[in-house]
Order: structure tokens, then C-alpha cells, then sequence
């Protein structure tokens, strides 16, 4: 039986993969045959994601994304080391819920930083000469809020936006090195994140939430399978895109 979104024999990095959507999809792809490359800042946490993985010859990789100037030279390290990539899936991301006049640049930088500046630097790390196989795909993680508007997540929002842009730009200009990138929208999804943000929410605000979403609110797995889609040959053709995964949210 052929299986098109099976990964055996190809060789994927996950940021953000010591929890949520990021350690959703490291599971998943490993039960598609993937070798892994999972990256994050707790190594206590990847370990307990590296436990739940199928396979083996699995890597962790204890890293701090903040360090933009060092990516590059992170992911040469890597791949010299653990053979061209395949794919990438950058799952890191922060998220802070704060009105427009309690909005300090220092905090909007820290967004900014780590979901568009980290994004930006591991492309032009996976670019790099001997660091992937042809036919590579770039996966990114924005966010509903990167494409409709909500109260409090202005920088959040911003950075989401930032993505989609960026998603479509290197589209075109990768395409001549044959390497798909392409970006998830998720909407509001069971995560670490998403109950960090709930708790400064109301009964009221959270089943509001809830009633925006026709078809529920969805889990990191629900996720995790576009991001496997996207890299596996489902989704040879597809470049430039933004997936949205939402439950029914932007269909308001």
C-alpha cells in the first residue's frame, strides 16, 4: 500500500519540540518513519518528548533561539554532523496578552524576536550550502491572529502577520534551490500556551472563545498532521501557503 505522507529516510529539525504543537508533531512524524532533530530550550522537557518518540537514532539539541546571530552557525553545526535536512519545522513561539498602553518595546522585541527573527535566521541557516537535500520543505507556525484581529495580542499578532509575509516571500525566492515554504494558522488549541493565556481570561471571555469555534477547539495533533502534510509529498506541489487549521474560526 503506498503511503504518501510516509517519511522514512528523511531527516527533520523541530523547534519548540519540548512541548504543544512542536512536541505533537515530533511523535507524529516519528510514527511516519521520520529521523528527528528535536530542538528546544528545556532539556529536561525534550527528554520526555524524545521517551514518547518511535524509532530511533533520534537527536536532541539543548538550544536558545534568542541567540539570532548564532543560528546559522547552530544549524551548519547540525547538519554537518547529522546529514542535510530534509525538513524544518519551526514550532518555537512566544505569546504575551497586553493592551497597547501597557505595550513596552522590550516586550514587543521579545516577540518579535523569537516567532519572526528565529523564523527568518533558520531559513538562511537551512539555505546554506550541504545543509539540505533537494525538495526540502520550511514549515512555519503563524497563527488566526496573524490573519484577523483580537484585543491585547497587538504584538503577538504582528508577529503571526510577519510570518505569513515572510512565508510567501521566501516561497519565491527558495523555489530555484527547490525548497517548499509554506506556514500553519492554527486557532485556539489545547496547548501549554493557550492555558498560560486562559487563566487571564473570564468564564465569560473562554466560552466566547469557545462559541467562535464551530467545530471545537482543537488539540496540538489536530496541528500536528498539516505540518505533516506539508513536508511529506502531500505537499510537493504546495508552496507559499498558509494553511489554516481553526476549527471554523475564520469562517465568521
Amino acid at each position: 500500500m503506498i503511503n504518501p505522507m510516509d517519511l522514512s529516510g528523511r531527516t527533520i529539525l523541530i523547534t519548540g519540540a519540548s512541548s504543544g504543537i512542536g512536541r505533537a508533531t515530533s511523535i507524529l512524524l516519528s510514527r511516519l518513519g521520520a529521523r528527528l532533530i528535536v530542538a528546544g530550550r528545556n532539556k529536561e522537557r525534550l527528554d520526555q518528548t524524545a521517551r514518547q518518540l518511535e524509532g530511533t537514532d533520534h537527536c536532541i539539541e539543548t538550544f536558545d533561539l534568542t541567540g539570532i546571530d548564532e543560528i546559522s552557525k547552530w544549524l551548519k553545526a547540525i547538519t554537518s554532523r547529522e546529514g542535510a535536512l530534509h525538513g524544518l519545522v519551526h514550532s518555537a513561539g512566544v505569546q504575551i496578552t497586553r493592551p497597547l498602553r501597557f505595550l513596552s518595546d522590550e516586550s514587543v522585541q521579545e516577540v518579535m524576536s523569537i516567532n519572526f527573527g528565529a523564523a527568518l535566521a533558520l531559513a538562511k541557516g537551512l539555505r546554506q550550502k550541504g545543509a539540505y537535500n533537494a525538495g526540502a520543505s520550511i514549515v512555519f507556525l503563524s497563527s488566526v491572529m496573524g490573519l484577523v484581529g483580537q484585543p491585547g495580542l497587538a504584538a503577538y499578532a504582528a508577529s503571526k502577520g510577519a510570518i505569513v509575509a515572510l512565508t510567501k516571500s521566501l516561497a519565491m525566492e527558495l523555489a530555484r534551490d527547490e525548497i517548499r515554504v509554506n506556514c500553519v494558522a492554527p486557532g485556539h488549541v489545547k496547548t501549554e500556551m493557550a492555558e498560560v493565556l486562559q487563566e487571564s481570561l473570564t468564564r465569560e471571555q473562554v466560552a466566547a472563545i469557545e462559541a467562535m469555534h464551530p467545530l471545537g477547539i482543537g488539540t496540538a495533533l489536530d496541528v500536528a498532521y498539516a505540518i505533516a502534510f506539508l513536508l511529506a509529498d502531500t505537499g510537493r506541489w504546495i508552496t507559499g501557503t498558509t494553511l489554516v487549521i481553526d476549527g471554523g474560526y475564520t469562517a465568521h
